[in-house]
C-alpha cells in the first residue's frame, strides 16, 4: 500500500508500505477520501508539538472497513465510515466526565499514531462510524471539520437571539458560521477576516455581515452600529484577539477560543469580570461525530460549500501548497486515493 509520511519536519515521502493488519478491537479502513487540515501543514513543517516522526498524517478521512481484528464483528465489513481521531483511555478524569478529547493519555489519528493518507488506515472500531447513503462518498470526510464546530458551540449555547462574531473566515470559521445558522438559528452571525475573498466565502456560508479587519479594528465598524455581540468565537488563533474579543462583547457574553498558539495573551483580569464574559476553550472533538452525521443527513450542514478543490492522493505536495498559500482561492483540499 502506498502511505504518505512525513518522515522529518519539512520532509514528506510517499512511501510503499506492508498492508497494515487491524489489531484486536480495530478495523482496517480502505480510504477513499481525505481533507488536508491545518494541522497537517504544522505537522510538516514542524510546528505541531504534540507530533512523533516518522508519521502518515491525515485525521479526515473516509472510506470502507474491508477487515476487522479479534472481537470486532465480521459484518461491519463493507461499512462506510468515517473516523473520530480522538484515541481515549476511557477511564481517566476527564474521559469519566465525558471529555476524551483531553484524555490524560490522548492519542490523535494522524498526529500520535499513523492516519489516513494512506491506501489503508486502522482505527479502534469504536472512532468508525457509519455514514448513511444521503452522505455521499466525496463529502464524508467533511464530517471531521463540522465536529470541532460542534464541540464549540456545544459549551456556548447559541440561541436564534445571540448576535455571534466570528473572528476567521478559514476552514473552521466556515464550518462554525454553517454551525450557527444551520443549526441553532443564530440570526445575526459577524465574520471579520482580512481576505476578501474569505468574506465571500464566509457570506456564501451564511454569514450576515463581513468585516474586512485588515486596516480597521473590528470594533470600529462594531461601534458604528452600536453592537455589542453577546457570542464571539476565535477561529483565526491569534493571541492578539482575545482582548478585543473581550472588549467588543456584550455584558454576559459568552466567548470561545479555538487558538492553540504558545505565545502569551496579554489581557486583563478587569476587562472580564467587569462584564462577568464567560470564556470556554475547545479542543477535538468530544464524541459529536453522531451528531455531526445526523445534521448532515438532514441537510442543516452544506459541506461542499467548503471543498474547492479535490486532488488524487498522489499530488499530495501540490495539494498542501495550495492549500497553505491560496488562500483566497482556496478553502478545503480532499486527497482521492
Amino acid at each position: 500500500m502506498k502511505s504518505i509520511v512525513i518522515q522529518q519536519p519539512g520532509k514528506l515521502t510517499i512511501e510503499t508500505r506492508p498492508l497494515l493488519q487491524p489489531a484486536p478491537g480495530e478495523v482496517r479502513i480502505k480510504v477513499s477520501y481525505a481533507g488536508i487540515c491545518g494541522s497537517d501543514v504544522h505537522i510538516f513543517h514542524g510546528h505541531n508539538p504534540f507530533a512523533k516522526y516518522p508519521r502518515v498524517i491525515g485525521h479526515e478521512f473516509f472510506g470502507h472497513i474491508d477487515s476487522v481484528g479479534q472481537g470486532v464483528d465480521p459484518a461491519r465489513i463493507g461499512e462506510r465510515v468515517v473516523i473520530d481521531p480522538v484515541v481515549s483511555c476511557g477511564h481517566c478524569y476527564p474521559c469519566s466526565v465525558g471529555r476524551p478529547n483531553v484524555c490524560s493519555e490522548l492519542q490523535v489519528i494522524g498526529v500520535h499514531r499513523d492516519g489516513g493518507f494512506s491506501d489503508y488506515a486502522v482505527a479502534p472500531a469504536q472512532n468508525a462510524y457509519q455514514v448513511p447513503p444521503s452522505i455521499p462518498d466525496s463529502l464524508a470526510s467533511m464530517v471531521e471539520p463540522f465536529t470541532i464546530a460542534a464541540n464549540i458551540t456545544a459549551f456556548l449555547k447559541p440561541t436564534p437571539q445571540d448576535t455571534a462574531l466570528v473572528y476567521g473566515a478559514g476552514p473552521m470559521g466556515l464550518t462554525v458560521i454553517q454551525v450557527l445558522k444551520g443549526v441553532y438559528g443564530v440570526q445575526k452571525v459577524i465574520v471579520t477576516d482580512r481576505i476578501d475573498e474569505r468574506l465571500q466565502m464566509a457570506r456564501e456560508n451564511g454569514a450576515d455581515w463581513a468585516i474586512n479587519n485588515q486596516h480597521q479594528s473590528v470594533a470600529e465598524p462594531l461601534a458604528v452600529e452600536n453592537i455589542r455581540p453577546t457570542l464571539v468565537i476565535d477561529a483565526a488563533c491569534h493571541p492578539a484577539i482575545l482582548q478585543e474579543a473581550i472588549n467588543v462583547a456584550s455584558p454576559a457574553a459568552r466567548i470561545g477560543m479555538m487558538g492553540f498558539s504558545g505565545e502569551a495573551s496579554s489581557i486583563t483580569q478587569q476587562s472580564i469580570t467587569s462584564k462577568e464574559i464567560s470564556l470556554f476553550s475547545s479542543r477535538l472533538n468530544s464524541h459529536r461525530f453522531p451528531q455531526v452525521i445526523e445534521w448532515m443527513s438532514q441537510g442543516k450542514l452544506n459541506p461542499e460549500k467548503l471543498v474547492t478543490h479535490c486532488m488524487p492522493g498522489e499530488e499530495i505536495e501540490a495539494a498542501m501548497t495550495l492549500f497553505e498559500k491560496d488562500q483566497r482561492a482556496c478553502c478545503k483540499v480532499l486527497l482521492k486515493f
